[in-house]
């Protein structure tokens, strides 16, 4: 079978710097890691992974993108695709489903999609749904595990608001992982690391994958952003230190004042 993995390269931070005036942010001396969300995903597909099977990571980015995708191939995927266009800058949720839906369109044959549920620096979880809604095939939300895979059927298990539930589909699909609390990101050691140069890595650009150009890039994009800015940081809250008959007390006085109770 053939799994394809859609990765994100994501900032090791949360202390970001923006350029106000072109409303990006500034990338320059901030280091970056593989999405979570999508190296948990990765690891599902290579656990579930048979002899003969091929996984394949995916992102769009630019050429340090590719350090976010060797990682992947040392983690054990076995062929990197980066998807590297002056096209595909500035996509929003929907452009970045077109190009990933055109390159997936250019690869063929494959039995499963695993992306990460969401990303830790925009957190939509919207890629991943858009991206079954354009290939038209079925998807799982909220995937904690892939329990099995066989006769052309997958069964995963998926959180939902009350606890869990098995769901099952026939193949192909897409699934979007969102890990479990005791999940930890492996670190490949480095004989893994050196192998990963060796398996075959591409570089797509817009000619490759062809597809609707205008629904890539800032062209393609459905939101607009207007303004970025950090959030002010919150006040300092009051901290009451006497005793807890005494802080109670205080503390009512002062929900009362606010009207909170």
């Amino acid at each position: 079978m053939k799994f394809i993995v859609c990765v994100k390269q994501v900032p090791e931070t949360n202390d970001l710097k923006f350029d106000s005036g072109a409303n990006r942010v500034l990338k320059e001396g901030v280091s970056t890691i593989i999405n979570p969300f999508d190296q948990f995903a990765l690891e599902e597909a290579i656990k579930i992974r048979q002899e003969g099977d091929e996984i394949i990571a995916i992102s769009i980015g630019d050429a340090e993108t590719k350090i976010t995708l060797m990682r992947c191939l040392a983690l054990g995927a076995d062929r990197g695709i980066l998807l590297d266009d002056e096209k595909f800058q500035d996509s929003d949720t929907f452009a970045t489903s077109n190009i990933l839906a055109a390159a997936i369109k250019k690869i063929g044959e494959y039995h499963m999609i695993f992306c990460g549920n969401s990303s830790f620096d925009t957190g939509s979880s919207q890629v991943g749904p858009e991206l079954a809604a354009l290939l038209n095939i079925p998807q799982f939300t909220y995937a904690e595990s892939v329990e099995k895979v066989e006769n052309g059927k997958i069964k995963v298990k998926t959180q939902t608001d009350e606890g869990y539930r098995i769901v099952e589909s026939e193949l192909p699909l897409l699934v979007t992982g969102i890990p479990p609390s005791s999940f930890q990101p492996r670190i490949p050691p480095l004989p893994k690391i050196l192998a990963a140069r060796k398996k075959p890595f591409e570089v797509w650009k817009t000619e490759d994958i062809k597809g609707d150009e205008n629904k890539f890039g800032s062209t393609g994009s459905l939101i607009k952003i207007i303004k970025l800015y950090k959030p002010p940081k919150r006040a300092e809250g009051i901290v009451i230190t006497e005793d807890p008959n005494t802080a109670v007390e205080k503390l009512m006085e002062i929900l009362n004042k606010d009207k909170v109770i």
